[in-house]
């Protein structure tokens, strides 16, 4: 018995040690989810911060400038951020039947980026297959009014089945208008 109990502590106390060990996700997940004209929407992401980068997140040869298929970008860190409407869509023009998605953001113009809706979903953020793209909406930026640490997606009800999403990180706020049919 004596052994045993001695064993239980070694294993108790290697599983501490081991989870104190465990890093705090970097860009930990997050979501962001509202009921527009009585239909769920969620947004799944990872959320970056800044960390002293301000001013070289959004450049040509920021941050965001090194992934692989820039200008597309990934709209937050880590897997693909991840849409799921239980309502059919028409976001500023583009119909969006209920489902799941992956959003990307072509920042190629600074102030007038491109939110990409793109059927493919379950990869890895920098997998981007614009074949797989069910369309595109203006994107257009603005500038925040202080720092924005964190990104942020926020899903704001406008009442009457309308809403707005918005990204906002470091210094550039975007957002588009919808209609939840």
């Amino acid at each position: 018995m004596k052994r045993f109990l001695i064993c239980c502590c070694a294993v108790l106390a290697a599983t501490t040690f081991v989870a104190a060990q465990t890093p705090v996700p970097q860009s930990p997940p997050a979501t962001e989810s509202a009921t527009i004209g009585g239909k769920s929407i969620t947004i799944t992401y990872n959320s970056p911060g800044v960390k002293g980068r301000a001013g070289r997140i959004f450049t040509k040869d920021g941050l965001i400038s090194h992934n692989p298929h820039y200008p597309v970008w990934r709209g937050g860190a880590n897997s693909a951020t991840t849409l799921h409407t239980d309502a059919n869509l028409d976001i500023d023009g583009l119909a969006v039947p209920a489902g799941v998605y992956t959003l990307f953001v072509d920042i190629s113009d600074p102030d007038n980026w491109m939110l990409i809706v793109n059927k493919k979903t379950g990869e890895w953020g920098l997998a981007y297959d614009g074949t797989q793209d069910l369309g595109k909406v203006k994107f257009p930026t603005s500038s925040t009014q202080s720092l924005v640490e964190n990104l942020k997606y926020t899903i704001t009800d406008l009442g009457g089945g309308k809403g707005t999403i918005t990204l906002a990180w470091e210094n550039k706020s975007a957002s588009v208008s919808f209609q939840a049919k």
